[in-house]
């Protein structure tokens, strides 16, 4: 037990999927304009990072390994999350239809997202179980999502504030992601 506290608290804290692996920089600074959008986004990857960090758990240990074609791990994890993510667009089409036109072209760039694959990558290469990988995948999707959101709320406090021209725009953008990931840097000692 204490094994999976200190896993998701460092996939959540520590070893942060954009501001410490700087995974999922896109979305991170595309969709983090305003906190609904955010939100949404946020729960859009913690669904399809939960699920394809399970699925492609399970698809490389019962399928890749048993035939020993562990090679082909890659394009098949980018197969299983580009599935997934046809999934949930299609639902969040039918059921969120204002939260879809705003993610806009983001919800398709979950497939393409490094931090959804580096999640399947980074279990197997650190010889997660099934379970394991899809506690890392959830954790990893929240620390994702609570990154997402804080730099959102940051960005719209921004928007009232007097930023200097030259700073206006992406240069404080930036500026507040690297604040932020040494904000979490304060986490280090966390999560063993």
């Amino acid at each position: 037990m204490r094994e999976y506290v200190a896993l998701v608290i460092g996939a959540i804290l520590v070893n942060n999927f954009v501001l410490n692996r700087f995974l999922g920089i896109c979305p991170f600074l595309g969709v983090s304009k305003r906190i609904d959008t955010a939100l949404g986004m946020g729960g859009a990857v913690v669904f399809v990072m939960t699920l394809a960090s399970l699925c492609t758990a399970m698809v490389y240990r019962l399928l890749l390994v048993p035939f020993g074609i562990e090679f082909m791990s890659t394009i098949v994890f980018i197969l299983v999350i580009a599935a997934l993510v046809q999934v949930l667009e299609i639902l969040m089409q039918l059921f969120s239809p204002g939260l879809y036109r705003a993610l806009g072209i983001y919800l398709p760039l979950i497939t393409t997202n490094c931090a959804v694959l580096g999640v399947a990558v980074l279990s197997v290469k650190s010889d997660y179980g099934i379970l394991k990988t899809t506690v890392f995948g959830c954790a990893s999707a929240v620390g994702f999502s609570l990154a997402l959101v804080l730099f959102a709320s940051l960005r719209e406090k921004l928007e009232l504030a007097q930023v200097p021209v030259c700073m206006r725009g992406t240069a404080i953008a930036l500026v507040t992601a690297g604040l932020l990931a040494m904000a979490f840097m304060g986490f280090a000692g966390l999560g063993g």
